[in-house]
């Protein structure tokens, strides 16, 4: 398996990548360069929608539109204008910033947070503590914070079963695996995978196997591929040092595999 550059789309930090099967098409945010994109690789049209917010995550609504999340919020965005508030998450921690964000089975919009680092004028701002949660915005409209355990960076949200998460701390270099009760709250955490020697683990994806595809950023260089007990299956290289998210798209990359939250 060899990868091959699709688009040279100019991301300063491109993050969550989503396949939109309704349109066929990728979607994703480049958080620094302040933009929203899609790309439709059927015909190659590249679109950008320049926003005044640094969007951090972004999740599809049933009705077409998208959640996004920024810094502070997570917010409502109809592909038009400036994305709206809906929610502000850690009001008493200004100096957090919401990182990684997805949409769960339950139709809910999963996040996380970490301490900023991101100054003023864009430059990196060196993270001084684990200070990061995870976090459920439900279709209802409520938030709610699911779990006490704390996180340097926190990246990847995949459900290899409606009652399980896998997250990932990428200053910890460390996979962890959750039971979801009642309310998404989380329990019973164990390490799933860590250490592995290349990078650091950045946005993730589940294959119809329920394996996990995990972009390897800082210097990894490559996608790996885990196996449900933790095993690393699979290594594919990549022509960039720092990947920081994968999907899978085109056809057979059904609504099954891509669960949409309520409209807002």
């Amino acid at each position: 398996m060899a990868a091959e550059l699709a688009l040279a789309s100019g991301d300063i930090v491109g993050e969550s990548l989503v396949w939109d099967d309704r349109r066929g098409r990728l979607v994703w945010v480049d958080i620094i360069g302040r933009r929203i994109q899609t790309f439709d690789p059927a015909t190659g049209e590249h679109r950008v929608w320049p926003i005044a917010i640094r969007p951090t995550s972004l999740a599809l609504g049933e009705d077409g539109s998208a959640l996004v999340g920024s810094e502070r919020h997570v917010c409502h965005w109809a592909w038009d204008g400036e994305p709206e508030p809906l929610v502000e998450v850690e009001p008493d921690l200004p100096d957090n910033r919401l990182n990684e964000g997805a949409v769960g089975p339950d139709g809910a919009m999963w996040v996380g947070t970490m301490h900023q680092n991101i100054r003023d004028d864009d430059g990196p701002e060196e993270i001084p503590a684990a200070t990061g949660r995870l976090y459920r915005y439900a279709p209802d409209g409520t938030l709610a914070c699911v779990s006490e355990d704390l996180f340097g960076i926190t990246n990847t949200l995949v459900w290899p079963a409606p009652d399980r998460l896998v997250t990932a701390d990428t200053l910890a270099n460390a996979f962890y695996e959750y039971r979801i009760g009642e309310g998404g709250q989380l329990s019973g955490r164990k390490v799933l995978m860590e250490g592995f020697g290349r990078g650091a683990p950045d946005g993730s994806t589940l294959d119809v196997e329920g394996f996990v595809w995990n972009a390897r950023v800082a210097g990894g260089a490559c996608l790996v591929r885990i196996a449900p007990d933790g095993r690393v299956d699979r290594v594919v290289e990549l022509p960039c040092s720092w990947p920081t998210s994968c999907a899978f798209g085109g056809g057979g990359c059904g609504r099954s595999m891509s669960p949409r939250p309520a409209s807002p």
